[in-house]
């Protein structure tokens, strides 16, 4: 099943929330992941994060630059373990205990070259008060391309991705499991996408140490 289109329905309003929580995660998770992961990824320009709308909620819009830093400020993630090329966090935003592993691409290459963009992540958060397990999610560091998909290979599959202003999430919600097996059992995950500018790019992440920060992060919200 595919998501609704953004903008119709409850959800957006509770998408949105969510959006301003995972932003403020993500600033204090990825600053911290920055000096474990700077060998294998360029320099962090402090992206926001974001998560994937299950089937019955629409991707959320975007969040304004101060409710990022507010919402840093009021729940900072604390580290779980660093695995490989990924590290395993929780938090308690507003209450709510979740928990997420994350990386940054170890190569992000865009066409036309030199193009610069804000830094790039790929999540895989746990939001036990919501019923959300496994949820694979990517910042890109731009605004995609208004109603494009962006892909998600890992080795030979592939995977489409709804996308809305920087945030892409898997498009089929029946092939998320999917997704996360051929993750645990890959070597690397190549996100590719285009900008509302046209330009082109493509991340490929690590998956070293990805099954042993999911693990330790749904123990952690089990």
């Amino acid at each position: 099943m595919e998501y609704p289109a953004a903008g119709k329905g409850e959800g957006t309003t509770l998408m949105i929330r969510s959006r301003g929580i995972f932003i403020g995660l993500a600033l204090g998770a990825g600053f911290a992941l920055y000096g474990v992961a700077q060998a294998q990824a360029p320099a962090a320009t402090g992206a926001p994060a974001v998560s994937k709308p299950p089937a019955n909620r629409p991707a959320p819009s975007a969040a304004p630059a101060a409710s990022a830093s507010a919402s840093a400020g009021e729940a900072q993630p604390t580290l779980l373990g660093q695995y490989g090329d990924w590290g395993a966090y929780w938090a308690t935003p507003g209450g709510h205990k979740v928990c997420f592993s994350i990386a940054k691409p170890k190569s992000a290459q865009t066409n036309p070259a030199g193009r610069k963009r804000d830094q790039a992540y790929l999540f895989v958060s746990d939001r036990p008060s919501e019923n959300v397990h496994n949820e694979v999610s990517v910042i890109i560091g731009y605004p995609f391309k208004p109603s494009s998909d962006a892909t998600a290979e890992i080795g030979a599959d592939k995977f489409a991705m709804y996308t809305l202003n920087d945030g892409a999430w898997i498009k089929n919600v029946a092939e998320e499991a999917r997704m996360v097996d051929a993750m645990r059992k890959g070597t690397d995950l190549t996100v590719k996408g285009v900008s509302g500018h046209g330009t082109e790019s493509i991340d490929q992440y690590s998956l070293k140490g990805l099954a042993q920060a999911i693990d330790r992060a749904a123990q952690e919200c089990k």
